[in-house]
């Protein structure tokens, strides 16, 4: 009998202990087929249970912490990037390593998701769980693109991240290429040269 209680209130806890994460939109089937559609590329489907849910899907967490802009960003998918922003999805969401759709973009040289993330406002300067920055990541793939476009918009090349290096010390030390340095360091001194406006 008194195992009987036991697992009576083993389960009661159990459904306490879910029931905000349903709440939220998270673990839910309609959430996870949504995410598994626009990773199959099936557009069709993922377009049927965005209509028929709407908003509890849009910023919807899967089982690996990715939110669809994660996975749209992955899949390198503007047109469904550019829907999920204009229908509020979370463009500073971090997955399970920190790392926000900005961060994933810049890394993977994603130029039109980098191009719309900060046309939406995404926080340029944000850091996943290593202390990286978009343009860290960046620099650490050579994307040389994407770190021109970082710096032009405001990335501060001077932030560190978790091991004490900087995009600007990362680049440094990249001892086969110094074309992030050289971006960098251009960059810098552009700005330097604009100096105070004359009366």
């Amino acid at each position: 009998m008194n195992v009987a209680k036991l697992l009576l209130a083993g389960l009661a806890g159990m459904m306490l202990a879910t029931g905000p994460l349903a709440a939220q939109g998270r673990l839910t089937p309609n959430g996870e087929n949504f995410l598994k559609a626009l990773r199959e590329n099936e557009g069709s489907k993922a377009l049927g249970l965005f209509e028929a849910n709407g908003s509890s899907l849009v910023n919807h967490r899967g089982l690996d912490g990715s939110t669809a802009l994660h996975v749209v960003v992955a899949k390198r998918n503007s047109y469904w990037l550019s829907f999920l922003l204009e229908k509020g999805a979370d463009k500073n969401a971090a997955d399970r390593n920190g790392d926000t759709p900005l961060i994933l973009a810049s890394r993977s040289g994603y130029g039109d998701g980098v191009a719309q993330l900060l046309r939406s406002r995404a926080d340029i300067d944000r850091s996943n769980r290593l202390g990286e920055t978009a343009l860290i990541a960046a620099v650490q793939q050579r994307q040389a693109a994407i770190v021109s476009s970082l710096l032009k918009l405001g990335a501060n090349p001077d932030k560190r991240d978790h091991t004490g290096y900087s995009a600007r010390e990362h680049a440094k030390r990249d001892s086969r290429s110094k074309e992030m340095l050289t971006l960098i360091e251009t960059v810098k001194s552009r700005a330097s040269q604009i100096g105070p406006s004359k009366p």
